[in-house]
């Protein structure tokens, strides 16, 4: 049961350190740990540059250049 829950937690919450780690070759429990350290000495901010990360990774469709969102009359 907790091992559902962790896996659960750890996939919806640390999706941009992953995605980082993914991007960088480093392992995402490393930049986690950074997270930690870093929301620790500045009083939380990076918790803010981590939701706003999360935002853009979860929308990075819409960010693209030459996006065009499709129509209703549009067929795939």
């Amino acid at each position: 049961m907790i091992t559902k829950v962790k896996h659960i937690v750890e996939k919806q919450a640390y999706g941009v350190c992953s995605w980082w780690g993914a991007k960088l070759g480093i392992k995402s429990s490393t930049i986690r740990i950074w997270f930690i350290y870093a929301s620790c000495l500045t009083l939380g901010s990076p918790v803010i540059i981590y939701l706003i990360m999360a935002f853009v990774l979860e929308h990075k469709n819409y960010f693209k250049l030459g996006y065009k969102k499709p129509s209703v009359w549009d067929i795939d």
